[in-house]
């Protein structure tokens, strides 16, 4: 598999503005997915942009404040009654069309990560990887993962116990443990095994 470094080509083959799109929570039990739209602006992109995943939680902070300086911003959330009843794919593809609705502006073009489009107004193009090669991308996954970190981490204080302010909602075996020994909360995804088998809060 070859490896990549996000960079602007993707961005300079439309003449007007342009829109990265990613999201992150389409795996884990519990929480909502979130999506971001993130439209850089070409003179003062932050250095460091990549995947989310190939970054520290300290180096996602860092960044996502530099981004909320240098760039327009749109967050679309899916929770997770929409996700149980539309499923992870849909719900994820309506968080991403709300993240580029929210823009101050509706771009020109929007860059999708993954290889499903969302129903937009506006051109729109899926890259494959596409958080580990378009710069907007990249930062759209940063906007992404440490919004919906936050929402986690708020969740942890509604609802004690289950430890989603270190696993995040994530399959982890302390999760898994906690879910088997309390029953599911009202931010579980029903839908999802092995939340679907016990019982409610």
């Amino acid at each position: 598999m070859p490896k990549f470094t996000p960079d602007f080509s993707f961005e300079r083959q439309c003449c007007g503005p342009v829109c990265g799109v990613d999201e992150a929570g389409r795996g884990p039990l519990a929480g909502p997915v979130v999506a971001a739209a993130v439209i850089l602006t070409p003179a003062r992109i932050p250095e460091g942009l990549n995947d989310s995943k190939a970054l520290s939680p300290k180096q996602r902070e860092l960044l996502l404040n530099m981004i909320e300086k240098n760039a327009q911003i749109g967050i679309g959330i899916a929770e997770p009654e929409e996700i149980d009843r539309a499923n992870i794919l849909g719900a994820t593809l309506v968080a991403m069309r709300r993240a580029v609705l929210a823009l101050p502006c509706l771009p020109d073009k929007a860059l999708i990560d993954g290889n499903r489009l969302p129903d937009l107004p506006c051109e729109a193009e899926t890259i494959i990887k596409g958080d580990s090669r378009s710069l907007s991308v990249a930062a759209a996954s940063i906007v992404a993962k440490v919004t919906r970190d936050r929402l986690m981490i708020e969740a942890d204080t509604r609802y004690p116990g289950y430890g989603f302010a270190s696993h995040k909602g994530y399959p982890t075996q302390h999760h898994l443990e906690r879910v088997a020994k309390l029953g599911r909360s009202p931010i579980h995804r029903r839908s999802f095994k092995p939340v679907s088998l016990v019982k409610v809060m």
